[in-house]
């Protein structure tokens, strides 16, 4: 029975299925491929930021691989000189750091309100919130710095401005985003919780914000590097009104000066402040991918 099995079951010819490895090979490939060309700026801008100027206009970037005499850390002993680079490095933290905890806590409790309750106008009130999504931010400026000047609440120039700012504009997309991810969560366990007697606080907290873990580390990677790379939303909030509360990107984008000098010293730069976003995005990656597929269907 074993012999006749064993010979039906062979192929014709005697001939064996290729290994998976194989016959995954050509994917293997072309995905090898795809990232190299995507990497091809990273790794010029990389490999400039340790050239001397005048190599940088004498020839590309892709000579100095087989030149290595060419290195130089000139470029980043100059930018880590600068004195307010340091203070810049801080500033930044204590933007970014509350510009992205406050919009994500205020998102939670309204994407729960969205996704796990009913009151009137629900969803055209969502469908606000979706709509400001595709608001121009440059539109606001006006307004709201009339609203935060000396006729307004009068803070602008400090932190507050800037955290505030960046909540409103960070609010529709965590909103839009935690609610898709907490209207898939499993029905029966709010039903089962609110026989328990458990109310919709209770539920929040105990049941939906632990599940909802893997969105809110996504989000909190979005909203952490569009707060870090921010140069705009800190010059108009920032810049002119109190430039001891200046970010890193200001004192980066200060290297340059207004005739264009100092251009060779902005690729050093901006590897040193790739250096915090890059660890955040290596410490919530396992999260990353889970959040965004949860978040990207409707629930």
């Amino acid at each position: 029975m074993t012999t006749a099995t064993a010979t039906a079951g062979a192929r014709p010819g005697g001939a064996r299925p290729a290994p998976r490895l194989l016959r995954r090979l050509p994917l293997h490939l072309v995905i090898v491929l795809l990232m190299v060309v995507w990497l091809i700026p990273t790794i010029g801008l990389l490999v400039n930021s340790f050239r001397p100027p005048e190599a940088l206009t004498q020839s590309g970037w892709w000579t100095a691989i087989f030149s290595p005499s060419q290195f130089t850390l000139d470029n980043y002993a100059h930018v880590l000189a600068q004195s307010d680079i340091s203070a810049g490095f801080v500033n930044s933290l204590f933007i970014s750091i509350p510009a992205t905890v406050i919009p994500i806590m205020v998102a939670a409790f309204a994407a729960y309100a969205f996704a796990w309750m009913s009151f009137p106008g629900r969803d055209l009130l969502f469908i606000a919130v979706v709509g400001l999504l595709v608001v121009p931010l440059q539109s606001t400026f006006i307004p709201i710095l009339q609203l935060f000047g000396p006729k307004g609440v009068n803070i602008a120039g400090s932190f507050l401005a800037v955290w505030l700012a960046h909540t409103g504009y960070g609010l529709p997309f965590a909103i839009f985003l935690l609610r898709n991810f907490m209207g898939e969560l499993p029905r029966e366990v709010f039903e089962s919780a609110a026989i328990d007697g458990a109310s919709p606080v209770t539920a929040f907290f105990r049941l939906a914000l632990p599940m909802t873990v893997p969105a809110i580390a996504a989000l909190a990677i979005f909203q952490f590097l569009f707060v870090w790379n921010d140069l705009l939303v800190a010059l108009i909030y920032l810049g002119a009104q109190n430039p001891d509360n200046k970010p890193l990107t200001i004192v980066v984008s200060n290297l340059v000066s207004s005739l264009g000098g100092g251009w060779q010293y902005l690729a050093a730069a901006a590897f040193v402040t790739m250096a915090v976003p890059l660890a955040v995005f290596l410490g919530l990656q396992r999260y990353f991918v889970r959040g965004i597929v949860g978040g990207s269907v409707k629930g």
